[in-house]
């Protein structure tokens, strides 16, 4: 009934131009249209909530997050240390070519052809190799000391993503990092004044050090050390541990 009515509906907006030879046919043909458009779209309808009743209920997604596998991704070994953070720290990362440039001390103009060139040679590569442990902790430090200058603000996404890793592996130099970051960091609020000077350490007012960040730093640190394996890090940390204890 209702393909009928859309059927005369039609004729009464066609006819006026061009009454057909067959109008019966016609209205027929066009009926039958109507009513396979019809039987279709309720078809596809009927599939629709089909699909959506035996879904399951909606959950909580899980928490997933590939930033450190990216990280290693990029530090392939296919590239120059050098290279594979500044494309990590461009990719990844997040940061501009000038900011990355700042933190190399080079003209943006160069670090652009670096980046540009890092591109180039992993493009197309397999990353079945993953770049190792020491150029991930480069660019973590790097991103995390681009974060603590104030031009963009990474600091706390380093510690996170350094957390992380030191969750994930096992390694002495990857605490030391940690260690390294949380013992500055616990100083931060500090280490600026109001027009964003550098204050010395004698000056800087120990009551707005976060002494729970320095006690959690100086335990991974000293846990670290203790497995006898010093490394660079380690060695940064320990420096800092003692600028933390300085009166």
């Amino acid at each position: 009934e209702d393909a009928v009515q859309d059927a005369l509906v039609e004729a009464v907006r066609v006819w006026p131009g061009e009454v057909p030879r067959d109008p019966k046919g016609w209205l027929v043909t066009v009926a039958w249209r109507r009513f396979l458009d019809a039987t279709r779209a309720d078809a596809s309808r009927r599939r629709r909530e089909d699909r959506v009743d035996e879904e399951p209920a909606p959950g909580p997604a899980p928490a997933v997050d590939d930033t450190l596998q990216l990280y290693f991704l990029c530090a392939h070994p296919s590239l120059t240390p050098s290279s594979a953070v500044a494309l990590t720290l461009r990719a990844v990362g997040g940061l501009t070519t000038r900011q990355i440039a700042q933190a190399y001390l080079v003209p943006e103009a160069t670090m652009a052809q670096r980046i540009s060139r890092a591109k180039r040679t992993v493009s197309g590569v397999r990353f079945d190799r993953p770049g190792d442990v020491s150029t991930v902790l480069r660019v973590l430090y790097l991103v995390f000391n681009e974060g603590y200058s104030g031009d963009v603000d990474l600091a706390a996404e380093a510690i996170r993503l350094t957390r992380q890793l030191a969750a994930a592996i096992d390694h002495p130099e990857v605490a030391g990092l940690l260690a390294l970051m949380l013992l500055h960091h616990a100083r931060r609020a500090s280490r600026t004044g109001p027009d964003g000077s550098l204050v010395p350490l004698a000056e800087q007012d120990r009551g707005r050090w976060d002494t729970g960040m320095i006690a959690e730093g100086v335990g991974i640190l000293q846990a670290a050390l203790a497995r006898d394996r010093l490394g660079e890090f380690q060695a940064q940390a320990a420096v800092a541990a003692l600028h933390a204890d300085a009166p």
